[in-house]
């Protein structure tokens, strides 16, 4: 089902890893036909050595002796014994994923694979909410990641109607189009839209990304709205040494202070590298009043390095000609202005581990 993806990129990792994981070989078994269940393609495909299984639905029967699937997997096994197929039944445990469109993410895989290692496994569990009426929940570890290190992997919070979801979704068509280059994005946004926060989710590498959740190990953060670092824990997702670009309306000299003092403790703890553009201003400059999507487009692809400066800033150029071209030359030009303008205006500013303010964080309304 959905979750299969996940599951099997996990299972890569934990068995090229096993004696760190120390969870033994593991193995997934992907059923893409459903009643009717295909039992004997089943059973040929389950290794004779499989000892404990974990059946995952997306559902919840209420009354049921178990999900679907795990209904089926059981009969199937139950009838190869009492044919001779078999001669031993593996312990099998039924599991909920997803529900409520909850994440399924590679570290509740890994959770699954440990309470399956255990002692005395389930017979039932949930994973990826917190059941506090059946108490059948797994805990799960959220640092947990199988991200891959040579991939570019970058989170952009914007305003609905600000271009920062658009200018994202041209950045995949610039990158994907480059050779060896492959892009993946998610966006997460209100049903409102337009004036709600909006979240972009980008991965970019030298491999197709088969990651079918959002982006948990981010190493470039892109915040266009600076009331932002008031509201949203910015680096809840950062890795060590991750690159942070601020919309920020005030001097590369006065930023470091008026960061929330949260904010500047993250940014130490985890030695983000922090760049700020006052991209509102440039925009008025420039004649592009308050739109900042190319502006801070601009100022990724010369901050994350997913590929040549030059090129990138060509590519947006040649993006922007064909987007904007039918409506006059005049509105190109203006584009062109202001991504001419971003990297002129886009400062590295200085950490100061020992001046952390006293800036606490706004109500949130």
């Amino acid at each position: 089902g959905s979750g299969a993806a996940r599951v099997s990129e996990t299972v890569d990792c934990v068995n090229a890893h096993s004696e760190t994981h120390g969870l033994g070989s593991v193995g997934v078994i992907v059923v893409r036909l459903f009643r009717p269940f295909p039992v004997e393609e089943f059973l040929r495909a389950l290794p004779a050595s499989a000892q404990r299984i974990a059946v995952l639905d997306r559902t919840k029967e209420p009354g049921s002796n178990g999900e679907p699937l795990y209904q089926d997997v059981v009969t199937a096994l139950s009838e190869s014994l009492t044919q001779g197929q078999r001669e031993t039944l593996p312990r099998v445990s039924g599991g909920r994923y997803g529900l409520s469109s909850k994440e399924f993410t590679p570290a509740m895989v890994r959770a699954v694979f440990e309470m399956l290692n255990s002692e005395a496994p389930k017979r039932r569990f949930t994973i990826g909410i917190h059941d506090d009426i059946t108490h059948l929940s797994l805990d799960w570890d959220n640092t947990f990641q199988i991200e891959r290190a040579e991939n570019v992997r970058a989170l952009f919070y914007g305003l609905g109607s600000d271009g920062t979801v658009s200018a994202n979704k041209n950045s995949i068509k610039i990158i994907s189009a480059q050779p060896g280059h492959h892009g993946q994005a998610y966006f997460v946004y209100d049903s409102k839209k337009s004036g709600a926060q909006t979240v972009s989710h980008l991965r970019f590498g030298p491999e197709p990304s088969n990651a079918p959740y959002l982006v948990h190990s981010v190493n470039f953060i892109g915040c266009h709205q600076f009331e932002f670092v008031y509201t949203t824990h910015l680096l809840e997702r950062a890795a060590d040494g991750a690159t942070l670009l601020l919309n920020c309306p005030w001097p590369a000299d006065e930023a470091w202070d008026r960061l929330p003092r949260p904010l500047q403790k993250a940014i130490v703890d985890k030695n983000v590298r922090l760049y700020a553009i006052d991209a509102y201003r440039v925009a008025r400059e420039t004649g592009m009043g308050t739109r900042i999507n190319t502006i801070m487009q601009a100022c990724f692809f010369a901050l994350a390095e997913v590929m040549d400066t030059h090129e990138a800033i060509a590519a947006i150029k040649r993006s922007i000609e064909k987007t904007y071209g039918r409506k006059g030359r005049d509105l190109v030009e203006k584009n062109f202005a202001a991504v001419d303008q971003a990297l002129a205006h886009l400062q590295e500013i200085t950490v100061a581990p020992g001046r952390l303010g006293v800036v606490e964080p706004r109500p949130t309304v």
